[in-house]
């Protein structure tokens, strides 16, 4: 299969190196705007450069299209490669808005091709043995979810785009808040039904939200919490699970530690590929085997639903049904 990546961002990077791991995998394009970035990135990796993605699509025909774009651009780039008979991996969050996304399934249904989000958080082996230890029942029923993350989300070398809502569709809750609601619906098995959810703007550069506080119900009868800021202090990214019998201590990335008897102690997990390869292999196998997908369209949706959600709540102070 031949794959081309649509963005030279630091992301759009990461992709090209997962894709020459793979065997049966040919990365022949990458697409930026800025000549010069393209140039440098496609000479490292061996591929062509471009900065028209349809004159790109019209040359190489790629099997599969990564596109790892601002935010803004994931409908008419989706829509434009599905039309071309392109396979999708878009990375998260998958719109500005369900509206988005609706079009984005309809454009992929429409050309008969695959689609998928990137929601990496499914592929590390930590958040891989939480969803096991909660679905096995090991430390009784779940209770409830603490999610936070602390981290400088005003850094100077963050994109201006992001700070621009029309680009964005929002600050720190849509752009890491996707991955602790994503992680909290796929570890549970269940989707968030009500949201209850206050942002802050104290950030004097651009319009969007630089902390916000989110308590959720999902489905599973599970309470959570997730606390973001994008403010100066200690970085923190931890997930706390609180069971009937034990908690669990989730640092993704770093690893997981569980508790039985009052006290942490570390889990140990199996070696697992690196999430961006194991993405990749899966949505190989989806295309290859005509299978459906874990990060498909419809199931992405719902994290820009809930994202969409946080801010009503916070704008109306009050509880919204999550649709």
């Amino acid at each position: 299969m031949k794959l081309a990546v649509l963005g030279g961002g630091a992301i759009g990077v990461k992709h090209l190196e997962a894709a020459s791991e793979i065997d049966g995998l040919e990365p022949v394009a990458i697409v930026d705007i800025n000549e010069s970035l393209a140039a440098e990135t496609a000479k490292k990796y061996g591929v062509k450069p471009y900065t028209d993605f349809l004159e790109m699509l019209q040359k190489e025909k790629p099997d599969i299209a990564v596109i790892a774009l601002p935010h803004f651009l994931h409908k008419e780039v989706s829509n434009r490669c599905a039309e071309y008979g392109s396979h999708i991996l878009l990375e998260k969050p998958m719109a500005l808005n369900t509206v988005e996304c609706d079009e984005i399934i309809a454009a992929a249904e429409r050309n008969e091709v695959k689609l998928m989000v990137g929601h990496t958080q499914h592929y590390f082996p930590e958040n891989i043995e939480v969803r096991r230890i909660i679905e096995s029942g090991e430390l009784g029923k779940l209770v409830m979810i603490n999610d936070t993350r602390n981290v400088n989300y005003y850094r100077a070398d963050r994109p201006g785009w992001f700070f621009e809502k029309s680009k964005a569709g929002g600050g720190i809750m849509t752009n890491l808040g996707a991955h602790s609601i994503d992680k909290i619906q796929w570890m549970t098995q269940s989707k968030v039904t009500k949201v209850k959810a206050s942002v802050s703007f104290h950030e004097e550069r651009g319009d969007v939200e630089g902390s916000g506080i989110v308590f959720m119900e999902t489905s599973s009868g599970v309470s959570a919490v997730i606390t973001q800021s994008g403010y100066p202090g200690v970085s923190r990214n931890e997930t706390e699970f609180m069971f009937t019998k034990g908690m669990l201590k989730l640092e993704t990335g770093k690893g997981l530690s569980i508790s039985r008897n009052g006290m942490y102690e570390p889990v140990l997990l199996k070696p697992a590929e690196q999430p961006l390869v194991q993405q990749l292999l899966d949505f190989m196998d989806a295309i290859t085997n005509d299978t459906g997908l874990d990060c498909s369209g419809a199931y992405s949706k719902t994290v820009v639903s809930v994202i969409e959600s946080v801010y009503a709540s916070s704008e109306t102070g009050t509880e919204q049904i999550v649709k």
